[in-house]
């Protein structure tokens, strides 16, 4: 689904990990990254594997350059969001071209990881501790 802005087009994708959820626009520009209104390395504290997570689809097409990355992230913490924000990106790149879709596939990033917090049981601390066992 593509929009203009301005006229210019925008490329639109959510991500989701765990519960961290990222609404992602990729604009033409010059390869900023912009996530809550705040620079990306600012907002990802400068970690090196939270930026290139979040930048990797772009690099796999070589457009590191070509677009700027704005995004409106919320819920979960600062891995999820990353991991979220790579998946939306990617999902933004098959809108922009199809033919995008076959190398950003090869390397998992349209694919949405499943994993998410196990549910608490009753008559246990957390989902599997146990409360500590007496003989007597």
């Amino acid at each position: 689904m593509q929009a203009t802005e301005k006229t210019r087009v925008v490329y639109w994708g959510t991500g989701r990990r765990k519960s961290a959820v990222a609404r992602v626009r990729l604009v033409p520009g010059t390869g900023k990254l912009i996530i809550n209104g705040k620079p990306g390395d600012l907002y990802l504290q400068f970690n090196h594997a939270y930026l290139s997570a979040a930048k990797a689809p772009l690099e796999t097409l070589g457009l590191e350059n070509e677009y700027d990355i704005l995004v409106n992230a919320s819920g979960g913490g600062l891995t999820g969001q990353a991991d979220s924000i790579k998946l939306g990106v990617a999902r933004a790149l098959c809108q922009l071209d199809p033919d995008n879709r076959k190398p950003l596939k090869v390397e998992g990033y349209l694919t949405r990881d499943p994993r998410a917090k196990e549910r608490k049981k009753y008559g246990l601390h957390k989902a599997r501790k146990a409360p500590q066992y007496s003989k007597r």
